[in-house]
């Protein structure tokens, strides 16, 4: 897209901008869409040539533009309201003769063969192709009767105007687009201009935001909340697997070494938090997860043969090494393939790649201590998953 900018830019006469095709079903657009809502749009153009004269100096966002611009030419014609009223010409009158002369204007209808038609009055094209062409209109007084040149009673102001007038939200508005520069993150650029708005405008303004920046502002306010229900989620999924809170409680512990491991990730591949690092980080919660089941059922499962916990500890961690490595090594590949592919949409894939490769490694590295060491500390004061029913049946045998 920079490269087809630039070198369109080199054609005279012409404004260019690239647009992409936006992903996650977001249609075209550029990923920078700031909306400015004013009470008027005299007020809105004002504010809008101030944020572009100061984003320009952010070398981050390329191809400044926005939705309101004054392209195109039209009239304004301004009535003397005081001298036509000393001619005894009303304003009707001279909006009735615009309105005739310059557009058309049905008068009546009459009815022929059982068919009614409308009766429209207007002048030819050509005579309204010109301003001058007022001068050859004339408009009656009620008072006296007589015709009054129009061109007397009224002056035209050339001047441009937006082709639309666009509303977000109910409001008057402006539209800020803009492309970013290779490695400026869209959460910055929509900070900066943020804080520009408030800092050059005031609170007089209602900021909002469109396209892949309102995706952006909605998925990064929900981060903390997909994370915390998947959390929530598999905490519970495991209490009712392990019959028990405090071992859900063990195994989750490596959850936030593999956030720690994901945002390192971002941090040595150059990727920013978005989308696609957020899915991958709540991937984590279950991949993380799965290397302390592998060690604290096993546990518990030597435990309910009566092996003492310390040393069904000890050996499951030691008997569950190769498992765990295994299954990690394999996961951690599976996302190099996600960081090599050169197809399209490559972007997206390298993200959530960098994400779990970096996210799995580093958690599975701390599950081999961390799990046993909470396990240690917490796991003596539970029982086995199959306790109750050891006791049941000992009760059983005692008491036939």
């Amino acid at each position: 897209m920079r490269d087809i900018t630039q070198q369109l830019g080199q054609v005279p006469g012409y404004r260019t901008f690239a647009v992409s095709r936006g992903g996650l079903g977001q249609g075209q657009g550029r990923p920078v869409q700031l909306v400015i809502g004013g009470g008027t749009y005299e007020k809105l153009k004002e504010w809008r040539d101030i944020i572009l004269e100061k984003a320009r100096e952010n070398p981050g966002l390329t191809g400044l533009d926005a939705d309101y611009r004054e392209t195109k030419p039209q009239l304004e014609v301004v009535v003397n309201r005081e001298r036509a009223a000393d001619l005894g010409i009303s304003m009707l009158q001279i909006g009735r003769t615009l309105e005739t002369m310059l557009g058309f204007r049905r008068v009546t209808t009459y009815v022929e063969e059982g068919e009614e038609y409308n009766v429209i009055l207007e002048v030819q094209d050509s005579q309204k192709d010109t301003p001058s062409e007022l001068g050859g209109l004339y408009v009656r007084s009620e008072r006296t009767g007589m015709l009054s040149a129009l061109s007397g009673l009224v002056e035209v102001k050339e001047f441009a105007d937006s082709a639309t007038r666009n509303r977000f939200n109910r409001l008057r508005a402006i539209t800020i687009e803009a492309n970013l520069a290779e490695d400026y993150p869209l959460g910055e650029a929509l900070e900066y201009l943020e804080n520009l708005v408030r800092e050059e405008i005031g609170a007089e303004s209602v900021i909002s935001f469109k396209g892949q920046s309102r995706e952006y502002r909605d998925s990064s306010g929900e981060l903390l909340v997909t994370f915390g229900l998947s959390l929530v989620i598999v905490f519970l999924t495991l209490a009712a697997q392990f019959e028990s809170f405090v071992h859900p409680l063990v195994i989750l512990t490596t959850v936030p070494l593999a956030v720690a491991g994901a945002l390192l990730g971002l941090v040595l591949t150059g990727s920013r938090l978005n989308v696609y690092s957020q899915i991958g980080i709540s991937m984590l919660i279950g991949l993380a997860a799965k290397n302390g089941i592998l060690i604290v059922e096993f546990a518990n499962q030597l435990r309910d043969e009566g092996v003492a916990f310390r040393d069904a500890l000890l050996e499951a961690a030691s008997r569950r090494l190769r498992p765990v490595l295994m299954t990690s090594v394999s996961t951690a590949i599976s996302a190099i393939q996600l960081k090599l592919n050169k197809c399209a949409g490559k972007e997206s894939r390298f993200t959530i790649g960098g994400v779990i490769f970096a996210g799995v490694l580093l958690a599975t590295f701390f599950t081999l201590f961390l799990v046993p060491a909470f396990y240690n500390w917490l796991g003596r004061y539970t029982r086995s998953p199959e306790a109750v029913s050891r006791d049941l049946s000992q009760l059983e045998q005692r008491h036939p």
